[in-house]
């Protein structure tokens, strides 16, 4: 395995737990510098194209989710991260996710990913989000 790899792999690895830990905690700037500008997000209900659109999918959560009630939150855990290196500037990846909320085990699933470095920097430049399961008190409702 050649230096780059190692490198890449690692800041992958950085990049979907920056997206999570930011997201979690309402960074909504921060989440969004890690997709490249032209990010397409796939969720059950349809794709969203760019970072405005993206951005909704953040704050359509957050005001869903917490409801005026701080006491409400989102805490995403990510593993088995399978990383594969198609060159220097572009890669695919997968991870499992559980999301825990105020009801414990929220809901569940796998996101699929392919990553591109922009300047240097892997980013997010497609995210498809596949739900698995969820429990029956998920705040995210049926």
């Amino acid at each position: 395995m050649e230096h780059w790899e190692l490198s890449a792999r690692e800041a992958i690895r950085d990049l979907v737990a920056r997206y999570n830990a930011n997201g979690d905690s309402g960074r909504f700037e921060q989440v969004l510098e890690l997709f490249t500008a032209d990010a397409v997000m796939e969720l059950p209900d349809g794709p969203r194209s760019g970072l405005e659109e993206i951005r909704s999918i953040f704050t359509g959560v957050r005001d869903k989710i917490t409801q005026g009630d701080p006491s409400r939150y989102l805490r995403h855990i990510t593993g088995t991260h399978q990383i594969d290196l198609i060159d220097e500037t572009h890669a695919r990846g997968r991870c499992y996710f559980l999301v825990l909320t105020r009801v414990g085990l929220d809901h569940w699933g796998r996101y699929i990913d392919e990553y591109q470095a922009v300047d240097g920097e892997w980013k997010i430049s497609r995210r498809r989000v596949i739900t698995d399961g969820r429990s029956p008190a998920s705040l995210y409702g049926a």
